[in-house]
């Protein structure tokens, strides 16, 4: 569908792409990621034509999309920009239809061109109304542009450019000014159009969502290709070291099971800011409900324990792997004398200990009391307690006596808590 093909791009003085080479398959959703200036979005340019190469070109279907008319270009390419202002006192429902520019003479009727023959007026208000519902805007239609929010002005111009009914989708950061909720949503279209055969190109500034949402990335440092692939393959820690001059781990998320990345603080200092390690943490989960936090301590620095974990635990293989101090029981068997003394002996020398979004059961009423010991407690939650419904249970009150003594955080908040506490 797309080839890049040795592209360089200067501005001013500055370099900003230098020999950059790619293809874009048909029906792929390909992310554009890399540090701020790193040419994401002059790419994004040059490739919808608005941007002509110093050297290089890019093809779209077969044709250099700068050997292309302006019209020709928009039926195969089109765009969300970034910049949202929008100056001019147009309705909601008319910028959209503006998507239906490339297909009308300059008397106002629609024209037909091979792939795209819509020559139908009725068709392409249809796909207007059609956009603005996909998009969820049809409710201010008739709404001044200049009347909506940031956010809501960005879901415009993306129906905008879904009226425009091209092969290629072109976006420049299309969540920067959305919520959390429409930044799912706003993905979870994409998805579905790319479902639907559209190939879509995006530059995306979150490394978490473009790996849950990208067939494919495109890594871009100083101006060149620094790494290009699957998510899982070009979101490696050293990658990531070189593009973003920033310390990460890389795990999987424990629910979606995408590659996860999170940055890490400076390592903690003591001993007069050695850099040496920040301190001892114990961590009590199970069953699942550790792994991507040991990786996240260990990489951070900390001197690391866990346990009571028992064996065929995937959390247990995980703390092998890293090489941690682990208490382990049999399979299936409750917390042993010996195995709870172990636990309590490693509280007890631990700076901070973790709890870890455990399941409020009797199964880990031993655990909970171990941790009740600790001087400074930390507990981790992906759901509050308020949605478990074990209100009365002894291992529910001890998790609530937990909860009012220690810091109750989400995962991604977990190292900046820790190294508070300590």
């Amino acid at each position: 569908m797309i080839r890049i093909e040795d592209v360089a791009i200067t501005l001013g003085d500055n370099e900003i792409l230098s020999g950059v080479n790619a293809t874009i398959e048909d029906g792929q959703f390909v992310g554009l990621v890399g540090p701020n200036g790193a040419g994401k979005t002059t790419l994004l340019r040059a490739m919808n034509g608005v941007l002509t190469p110093d050297s290089g070109r890019v093809v779209v279907l077969d044709d250099a999309i700068d050997d292309l008319s302006s019209k020709a270009a928009s039926r195969r390419v089109a765009t969300v920009p970034q910049d949202t202002t929008l100056s001019f006192d147009f309705s909601v429902r008319d910028v959209v239809a503006m998507g239906r520019n490339p297909y009308r003479s300059r008397f106002g009727s629609e024209l037909g061109d091979g792939a795209n023959d819509d020559t139908s007026a009725a068709t392409g208000t249809d796909l207007v109304e059609r956009s603005m519902a996909r998009t969820e805007v049809s409710e201010f239609a008739d709404r001044s542009i200049t009347e909506i929010s940031g956010g809501e002005r960005q879901r415009v111009l993306l129906a905008r450019a879904l009226a425009q009914d091209t092969p290629v989708l072109l976006l420049d950061e299309p969540t920067a000014s959305l919520d959390i909720n429409h930044q799912v949503r706003t993905f979870e279209l994409v998805r579905e159009l790319v479902a639907d055969g559209k190939t879509v190109v995006a530059a995306i500034h979150d490394l978490n969502l473009a790996a849950h949402y990208c067939d494919e990335l495109l890594l871009l440092a100083g101006g060149s290709v620094l790494a290009s692939g699957p998510p899982t393959e070009v979101l490696a820690e050293e990658t990531l070291r070189e593009a973003f001059d920033a310390r990460a781990v890389v795990s999987s998320h424990p629910v979606t099971g995408s590659t996860y990345v999170t940055a890490l603080p400076d390592r903690p200092a003591q001993n007069g800011g050695t850099g040496e390690t920040g301190g001892r943490i114990h961590v009590v989960g199970g069953g699942g409900t550790v792994s991507r936090l040991l990786y996240l301590l260990s990489a951070a620095g900390y001197e690391v324990s866990v346990g009571v974990l028992n064996e065929g635990d995937s959390d247990l293989e995980t703390a092998r792997l890293l090489g941690l101090d682990v208490v382990t029981e049999d399979p299936f068997a409750p917390i042993g004398t010996e195995a709870r003394e172990a636990v309590e002996r490693r509280i007890r020398e631990a700076d901070v200990t973790v709890l870890a979004d455990v399941e409020i059961g009797a199964g880990n009423l031993a655990n909970l009391e171990a941790v009740a010991e600790a001087d400074s407690v930390v507990v981790v939650e992906e759901r509050p307690f308020a949605e478990r419904n074990y209100a009365g249970s002894d291992a529910a009150v001890q998790y609530r006596s937990l909860c009012e003594r220690g810091a109750v955080v989400a995962p991604d908040d977990l190292l900046s808590t820790v190294s508070r506490v300590i």
